[in-house]
């Protein structure tokens, strides 16, 4: 989950760069530039599981069936025969931390993306430009949409089956969806599509 966040951040501030400062991108968005960004995506997706995994540890299981697709943290939480309330406390924590700040910071590119688009005088610059966005924005959507429903929720409203739901929107509908609506801005793309409708 970590890695999406912040490849979803790292997309968003490409179009950030690719907006706002098109005449800096290639100086910006250099090589090296890159390959930091891809470090940082490795590392946050490494460093993410450890404190679950030393916390999950200590617990002791009562039950041996997962009511779940894999081993999500909830389901597991189900399992377990201890008080759980500490893992709980630093999954919403985690979550605040770990969903909330990507999530901020994709906003704030986009706030910017947005007041720069509305600054271009062409109708046909302002369309392109939105175009860009527009796919990860849908993806940003269905991605954050499903991870702050299941993980941060009120306790009252929890519910294994919701969760499978959510949890199948994130991990398999969000990655099966992202070639198709990465792709409706290609052109041969739209013009294949549209000779099938007719």
């Amino acid at each position: 989950m970590c890695t999406e966040l912040v490849l979803l951040t790292i997309m968003a501030y490409d179009r950030y760069v690719a907006i706002c400062n098109p005449l800096r991108y290639t100086v910006i968005m250099s090589k090296m530039m890159c390959i930091k960004l891809s470090a940082a995506i490795w590392v946050f997706g490494m460093m993410e599981p450890i404190p679950y995994t030393v916390l999950f540890s200590e617990l002791s299981f009562c039950k041996n069936r997962i009511n779940h697709f894999f081993c999500d943290i909830t389901a597991l939480l189900d399992l377990s025969c201890t008080s759980t309330h500490v893992i709980e406390n630093v999954t919403y924590f985690l979550g605040v931390v770990l969903v909330m700040t990507p999530f901020m910071l994709i906003l704030i590119s986009y706030v910017n993306i947005i007041s720069a688009i509305l600054r271009i005088q062409s109708t046909e610059g302002r369309e392109k430009a939105f175009s860009t966005c527009a796919s990860h924005v849908t993806m940003v959507i269905l991605f954050y949409g499903a991870i702050i429903i299941m993980y941060m929720r009120p306790d009252s409203t929890y519910s294994m089956d919701q969760n499978k739901i959510f949890s199948l929107l994130y991990t398999a509908l969000t990655p099966l969806l992202n070639p198709v609506i990465y792709s409706l801005k290609n052109r041969d793309f739209k013009k294949a599509l549209t000779k099938a409708r007719c």
